[in-house]
């Protein structure tokens, strides 16, 4: 039986349509920004703070749309779920790489942006975000 982590998730969206991915230090695979969401703290909640430690960036948690829940293998922790409550966000500012993140990068979600992705990445939340893109357009 696997063990579970619990994160919140942004799918962070620049002013050109590209999203932000980011790589944690001494690991391979880009993933959505976000973290573990403490004890007795909301999803939202959590995923401000994280955005703050990881990458500078702070945002108004009312801004933040819940677009759902999203469970796949752990990229870096073999034998855990993860169960990602995922919310999008729009920014137009610069961000930076913080505590444990080693890279960003933005890429166009029409593509995986040649990069090694976390499965909930690549399997659930860019998926979701272009069938999301497709039926607005």
């Amino acid at each position: 039986m696997s063990m579970t982590i619990r994160i919140a998730a942004a799918l962070l969206i620049g002013s050109d349509g590209r999203t932000l991915l980011v790589r944690k230090r001494g690991t391979q695979a880009f993933m959505q920004p976000g973290g573990k969401i403490d004890a007795g703290e909301q999803p939202v909640e959590a995923l401000a703070r994280e955005l703050h430690e990881e990458l500078n960036l702070r945002i108004d948690p009312g801004q933040a749309s819940y677009l759902g829940h999203f469970s796949a293998p752990a990229a870096n922790e073999p034998g855990f779920t993860v169960q990602a409550e995922l919310f999008q966000v729009h920014i137009d500012g610069a961000v930076s790489p913080a505590a444990e993140i080693e890279e960003v990068c933005w890429i166009d979600p029409a593509s995986d942006g040649g990069l090694e992705l976390a499965p909930l990445t690549r399997d659930h939340i860019l998926p979701f975000y272009r069938a999301s893109l497709a039926t607005n357009a």
